[in-house]
């Protein structure tokens, strides 16, 4: 059996400690979902009388709920908000309005691409995570299984089919793993 591992005690120079990490792992998240939030809120908007609408809303009571979590979170740790809250307030809605615009496909290719990066980002934070934070590594996997089953529905629901899908799949990823880049600092 090897010896329990504490969070950050395996840190290089210019890694942050275990207060800032746990900071920005928290406060990256919280931005995430409310981002998610918004994505389908805009989803919504456009879709909300059509067949995808009961998928969006099922997503969408997911996110707030992964949501109040980090809200909690931040509030018993003492941590801050991105300073880039408003901006993922009206970014994430209209990105979920314009891609429902294009169609159900094309919504469903933005949960696609959001989805796969917030996977990925989810299984770097729980590696991170030593047993000192072995609660907070659990909810992260919890919300990692959550946010891959809604790219699996997403892609069952013939996400591959919206116009362009892998143009607008990689750009979508790309501009969700600069808004973690930039959320974990601002």
């Amino acid at each position: 059996m090897s010896p329990p591992r504490a969070t950050a005690s395996d840190r290089l120079p210019g890694d942050p400690d275990k207060t800032e990490l746990l900071a920005q792992i928290i406060r990256v998240d919280q931005a995430g979902e409310y981002g998610a939030k918004r994505i389908y809120e805009g989803q919504l908007a456009v879709l909300g009388n059509t067949e995808a609408a009961p998928a969006l809303k099922a997503m969408l009571a997911q996110e707030e709920t992964h949501l109040a979590d980090f809200n909690r979170l931040m509030a018993e740790r003492g941590v801050r908000p991105t300073a880039l809250g408003p901006l993922w307030h009206a970014a994430g809605f209209a990105l979920g309005a314009a891609t429902a615009l294009l169609g159900k496909e094309a919504a469903m290719a933005c949960t696609v691409a959001v989805e796969e990066v917030i996977g990925e980002h989810y299984a770097e934070q729980a590696a991170q995570l030593g047993d000192d934070e072995t609660a907070l590594r659990e909810k992260i996997s919890d919300f990692r299984r959550d946010e891959l089953a809604h790219r699996d529905d997403a892609l069952a629901a013939n996400a591959e089919a919206a116009p362009g899908y892998p143009v607008l799949k990689e750009a979508i990823k790309a501009g969700t793993r600069l808004a973690i880049w930039m959320s974990k600092r601002l």
